[in-house]
């Protein structure tokens, strides 16, 4: 019996069948141990954007280690990369003037906005609007306030109530976030978290006209609106950094992680609009945000994120992502004519879900697809995601589409 104890697992199946080694990978594949090639259809888990091995983020990491791997940026501390960085991605932020709060990934990036929602409050002389409110199907991390904003039951079963100020809503529906706003009392409300394409939940596009509704109806009940784009940041929406720019959001607030860095450091963000940072940057002083992380603008992480970001705008893959959107859909589609299948799921940069007609069978799908040289897994409610990273080929898209339909044939 193994000791490493895995995430979200069931412990006594993985020492049935064992550890699935990955030991290396290059662009858009992986290999185990045995130096089996997989198609790596997740992309890890929704972050290597850029595609595995890329040796020039490796560099950028050792060169930082070198010079200093880290120091604490509480108070005026601060390093260099963590400076540029800041820079850099309020010059790509959905909204102009943003400030930048570094996290070590996306459940951290939540609770702080979570947290901020509520002192921003305190600071406006609001302290009663307490309330967060997510919808059902939503994921946002595993941390206290995300769990508890999340809308997938099997996350939350067995913990309790964790934060008492929450609320979930029909993840397709503006009128029933106006009728929980307006039953809980506007006054009351702090922040409403949407994520702009519901990712671990199953991969659900927004419903026409949705993000506008909910966008409008925050400012008009005084809500601030959070995107939660741990998934969809750093172009896996297609043809944008955001799928807030995509959509013209503007939201008051954006998580984001996974695609910041790849994967190949830990490190997330909150986007903070200049409506939100305000009060904590009058010229008066005196307001403490006591709150923070040891490893909060981590400089060997930042580094490498600027290489990330580098590699994504030199070689396009913002728009690569969005030559996958037509892809997926064109290779996956045809794979609702199945009998096993009863939707497919994509239309939104690069991420697709194959929904199951029987949901249990989508985690052994899943481990058979390995056969086939597919990894991937169960996503939502009986889903099989697809969220490759953005050097994809056409090519290999159709291979995997081949193998899921080969898989489902059977």
């Amino acid at each position: 019996m193994g000791s490493f104890w895995h995430p979200f697992s069931d412990m006594s199946a993985v020492e049935r069948g064992g550890d699935f080694v990955i030991a290396r990978g290059e662009g858009a594949c992986v290999f185990d141990a045995d130096g089996n090639r997989y198609l790596d259809a997740t992309a890890g888990l929704w972050f290597t954007n850029i595609g595995h091995g890329r040796a020039e983020l490796a560099e950028a990491a050792a060169t930082q280690m070198r010079t200093i791997a880290a120091y604490s940026s509480f108070g005026d501390y601060a390093t260099q990369p963590t400076l540029d960085l800041a820079e850099r991605l309020a010059g790509i932020a959905p909204v102009p003037g943003s400030k930048v709060f570094f996290t070590s990934g996306g459940s951290d990036s939540i609770d702080t906005a979570a947290k901020l929602a509520r002192r921003y409050w305190v600071e406006m002389g609001k302290p009663e609007k307490t309330m967060v409110i997510g919808r059902q199907k939503a994921y946002h991390g595993m941390h206290y306030a995300g769990t508890a904003l999340g809308g997938i039951p099997g996350n939350t079963e067995g913990y309790g109530v964790l934060v008492p100020d929450t609320a979930t809503v029909a993840w397709d529906d503006v009128e029933d976030l106006r009728a929980t706003v307006e039953r809980v009392g506007a006054d009351h409300v702090a922040a409403f978290f949407c994520e702009p394409v519901i990712g671990a939940g199953g991969v659900y596009p927004p419903p026409v006209d949705y993000l506008a509704g909910v966008r409008k109806l925050c400012t008009e009940m005084d809500v601030l609106f959070v995107a939660d784009e741990v998934i969809t940041g750093f172009g896996r929406i297609g043809g944008s950094w955001f799928a807030s720019t995509k959509y013209g959001l503007e939201p008051d607030m954006v998580t984001c992680a996974k695609g910041l860095t790849s994967g190949y450091l830990p490190m997330g963000a909150v986007l903070v609009a200049p409506k939100v940072a305000e009060p904590f940057y009058r010229p008066e002083g005196g307001v403490w945000l006591r709150h923070g992380y040891t490893y909060s603008g981590h400089a060997t992480a930042a580094a490498v994120a600027l290489a990330n970001l580098d590699v994504i705008e030199r070689e396009g893959l913002l728009d690569e992502a969005l030559r996958l959107e037509k892809t997926l859909a064109d290779e996956l589609g045809p794979l609702v004519e199945l009998d096993a299948v009863v939707e497919v799921r994509c239309g939104t940069g690069a991420l697709a879900a194959v929904q199951l007609a029987d949901p249990a069978a989508a985690t052994a799908c899943a481990k058979e697809l390995r056969a086939h040289g597919v990894a991937t897994r169960a996503v939502g409610a009986g889903g099989v995601q697809v969220s490759p990273a953005f050097v994809m080929t056409d090519e290999q898209v159709g291979d995997l589409a081949g193998a899921i339909s080969a898989v489902l044939t059977r």
